[in-house]
């Protein structure tokens, strides 16, 4: 079966790539809104489900990927930043704190129309941040299409005091450890 990855992000198509399976990428077109009252979890979960049957049409004998990820402190929700103020303004709020970005993978067989979602959380402990290190480094990485704006996988892991969680790349973007398992079970074989 095909392999197609329902994001045009960047960092998920170089997470994919370390399987070495051919795969496509497919822009899936959805309000990424939250619901009332919905918790981060579940929009993150909801929203990687509704990627995957976004682009299901296109598709009809493939297994699908679709992932989102929600950045939460408390009550606060830490989307792409998309401008330089809001990212400052974003590390500016989890300096000192922890962050939880909870990511979540659906994977959609168009074949049977079955799919396997898990959640994957990773808690990201942030150290006093100076207004200096937060603007030099927002100037230096231009984390502006990374929720939480901070690159873990790049200079952003300078910013850190500690990460916690399953899978460190989950915190990138696309839980691979979830998404091998989840393949496996589909009959792809890896390594």
């Amino acid at each position: 079966m095909k392999i197609v990855l329902a994001s045009t992000s960047v960092y998920r198509r170089e997470l994919l790539q370390r399987f070495g399976l051919p795969f496509e990428t497919a822009r899936p077109d959805i309000d990424e809104s939250p619901l009332p009252d919905e918790s981060p979890r579940a929009t993150a979960e909801r929203l990687a489900i509704e990627k995957a049957r976004a682009v299901a049409d296109q598709f009809p004998d493939a297994l699908i990927i679709g992932s989102d990820q929600v950045a939460y402190m408390d009550e606060m929700r830490f989307g792409k930043p998309g401008t330089v103020e809001r990212a400052v303004a974003q590390l500016s709020a989890m300096s000192g704190r922890s962050v939880i970005f909870h990511t979540a993978l659906a994977l959609l067989n168009t074949r049977t129309g079955q799919y396997q979602l898990e959640g994957v959380p990773t808690e990201v402990r942030f150290r006093t941040l100076s207004q200096e290190e937060i603007v030099r480094y927002v100037d230096k990485e231009r984390p502006l299409d990374c929720a939480g704006s901070a690159k873990s996988e790049g200079l952003g892991i300078t910013l850190l005091d500690a990460l916690a969680g399953e899978d460190p790349n989950a915190l990138v973007g696309l839980p691979l450890i979830a998404l091998a398992r989840m393949l496996r079970h589909e009959g792809v074989a890896l390594p």
